[in-house]
């Protein structure tokens, strides 16, 4: 076994037995690192991974919430007041031009990590993030430390779960990178919390957030993750026109696709400019109070969504096999079979064409009979020119298969346009499906099976599995008290 593949059982063991004390009484997810284990089995088969990657490593393990916007909408100050902790910086201009994630820690000072931390813990979110981003693998994975920083903080409330402060759009020069970041976090987490400055009631400004935060999220299985906060909503008491600025927010979203869902209207008390009118302040007070309650609720729910998100995603990617990666391979293995069989047997009637056409213009059209009869004598010489003439064909053969190939990965990575990581999977199994020493009549990809089909049916089953030992723990439809 090789070092990159011993790293990566130590780092699973690890991740396994982290687990196992963070919840001795429920060995679901310990469990469910092994079922990661038979899906990268399957993966090493067909050739998507290397021995050094895991989908285990793919996933948060930690219970995840997302805090996205833009970057005078008060997310810092939101992070504060919930931690009860001054841990981020905040102010009217983009004070932050990284992606912070926030822990807890028993020290009580909080302390700043560099982006390494984060690269090399297959616990977070960023495993290896280095190598998905070209700007990091290109110049050294001390350049991750420009995207990420990890701190610490001694907050109960953060206690076995971590936030994720984002820059925000408006003030990000690395933008590139930052939207591929910005799309692998909403991905990974259990909740996202989208917020919007009320200051600011005219959301023309603002596409860039509505285009990357709400135009690509409506049609998402997990759509449900999504809050949409509009923050600082104290600004309106003056005119006490809150319901007109969230109007204008409701249209700003339409536009963008979005049709479903609600605001919540909140605003820091401490920050907030003061309301003289007692009724108005009752009424956002009261509102604020609401709204924040459900905020709160959601948050504190991370740990069992991150669960069933964890045991979803080993049956969706034992599904995204089977019926993406598959079947995406199969036709791409038909169209290199394709380009292969019609190039020969353009190049080959040419030649023979050319050859009977020069034969009949020099007169020598008979010559071909006696060359035929030469070859079928079976003599030394006969069987010399067939060794030739089937070794110019195999090389002819290979040249051809080689370039047909090259055609259809340019191809297939122009498809998949950025993603960079799902061309680079295609590309390592589909190398391996045309690899010289694989006959051509083959039509499934290499490495898939029978074992590999079942593999995948075990792992559906234990996500079954799991899933019922969730809800006998989160849930008692019965109402009895359980058995020990």
């Amino acid at each position: 076994m090789s070092e990159s593949s011993l790293q990566v059982v130590k780092r699973l063991e690890n991740l396994e037995k982290h687990l196992q004390e963070e919840h001795p009484d429920n060995p679901t997810l310990a469990r469910a690192v092994q079922s990661f284990r038979k899906l990268d089995e399957v993966a090493y088969s067909l050739g998507i991974f290397t021995k050094n990657q895991s989908y285990a490593t793919r996933v948060s393990w930690w219970p995840m919430i997302a805090i996205m916007g833009t970057f005078s909408a008060g997310k810092s100050t939101f992070i504060n007041s919930y931690l009860k902790q001054s841990i981020q910086r905040t102010g009217t201009q983009a004070v932050d031009d990284k992606f912070t994630v926030i822990c807890y820690s028993s020290q009580a000072e909080t302390k700043v990590l560099p982006g390494v931390a984060l690269d090399a813990d297959p616990r977070f979110p960023f495993f290896q993030i280095s190598r998905s981003i070209a700007e990091i693998a290109q110049t050294g994975q001390q350049r991750i430390d420009t995207y990420l920083q990890l701190k610490t903080c001694p907050s109960e409330e953060i206690r076995g779960k971590i936030l994720i402060d984002s820059p925000g759009f408006d003030a990000d020069s690395q933008r590139a990178s930052t939207l591929r970041l910005t799309q692998h976090i909403i991905d990974l987490a259990d909740l996202v919390m989208v917020f919007f400055d009320a200051r600011h009631p005219e959301p023309g400004a603002m596409q860039d957030t509505l285009e990357n935060l709400v135009s690509r999220t409506i049609d998402r299985a997990d759509s449900n993750k999504f809050l949409f906060i509009l923050n600082q909503i104290d600004v309106t008491a003056k005119e006490d026109n809150p319901e007109e600025v969230v109007a204008a927010w409701q249209r700003a979203l339409a536009q963008a696709g979005l049709t479903a869902g609600r605001f919540y209207r909140i605003y820091n008390p401490d920050a907030a400019i003061p309301i003289t009118n007692e009724t108005v302040r009752t009424r956002y007070e009261a509102k604020r109070a609401e709204d924040m309650r459900e905020i709160e609720t959601r948050m504190s729910q991370v740990e069992v969504e991150r669960a069933y998100r964890i045991i979803g995603a080993l049956e969706q990617t034992a599904k995204n096999i089977e019926d993406v990666i598959v079947p995406k391979l199969s036709e791409m293995i038909a169209r290199w079979k394709k380009r292969v069989l019609m190039t020969e047997a353009i190049s080959l009637g040419s030649v023979l064409g050319f050859t009977l056409i020069a034969l009949a213009a020099t007169g020598t059209l008979d010559m071909l009979g006696g060359l035929v009869g030469h070859l079928l004598s079976f003599g030394p010489l006969a069987i010399a020119s067939w060794v030739l003439i089937v070794g110019g064909l195999g090389y002819v053969h290979f040249s051809v298969r080689k370039m047909a190939a090259r055609r259809v990965l340019h191809d297939m990575r122009v498809e998949m346009g950025h993603d960079s990581d799902l061309a680079e999977q295609y590309h390592r199994a589909f190398k391996k499906c045309t690899a010289a020493y694989r006959p051509m009549f083959l039509s499934n990809p290499a490495g898939w099976g029978g074992h590999a089909r079942h593999l995948l049916d075990v792992v559906r089953g234990e996500a079954n599995e799991y899933v019922q030992a969730l809800n006998d723990r989160f849930t008692n439809p019965s109402g009895r008290s359980a058995k020990k």
